[in-house]
């Protein structure tokens, strides 16, 4: 038997893929047959979530055992993890921002002669980028100026030296290397 999915995303509306795979192919293969038709990179993470009618995430199926008793993608056979019509999965391919495709089983078919399986039947639509960079770990940085400027150096560096240390800050690690230097002398 082959099975019908649909693949969305919600960062472009227009952006649609249908696939057919055998009832035996695996989880493995989905995410291979995704990778090729996105040309994404192959050695970034990813993983396959059942998930709720409301996208809620459910069971993992990972790339290769974790150790945290999530199945792997490679023993999960559709056959044997799709159930339903309208079944929902998520397949995360970018676990630092966790971003999304939004996969749903359609039905199923008669299997064609002569088409290969797995097989894109329908593309539309620009494929989201695999990684995004410049999330949260940018905005710490948009604040910090660099300036070009000599004349305002010295006063730079004075509000730099007052952030980490102050004149009694500067006492105190002194005695304190004294004390370190003891300690090892009497030694």
């Amino acid at each position: 038997m082959v099975y019908k999915f649909v693949v969305l995303s919600d960062e472009d509306e227009s952006f649609v893929r249908e696939f057919e795979f055998l009832d035996s192919h695996t989880l493995m293969d989905f995410h291979n047959t995704i990778q090729d038709e996105l040309e994404f990179d192959k050695s970034q993470m990813a993983s396959f979530f059942l998930a709720t009618d409301n996208w809620e995430k459910e069971e993992e199926f990972t790339l290769f055992d974790m150790g945290t008793g999530s199945s792997t993608m490679e023993v999960a056979v559709l056959e044997d993890i799709i159930f339903r019509k309208n079944q929902k999965l998520l397949y995360v391919f970018d676990f630092f921002n966790e971003r999304a495709l939004f996969v749903e089983y359609t039905g199923e078919v008669k299997e064609i002669d002569g088409r290969e399986y797995p097989s894109c039947t329908n593309s539309k639509g620009l494929p989201p980028k695999q990684v995004v960079f410049g999330g949260a770990s940018r905005k710490l940085y948009n604040n910090i100026v660099v300036s070009d400027e000599d004349e305002d150096e010295d006063e730079d560096e004075q509000e730099v030296d007052d952030l980490f240390l102050n004149s009694d800050d500067e006492e105190t690690l002194g005695s304190m290397e004294n004390e370190e230097t003891q300690n090892e002398e009497e030694e």
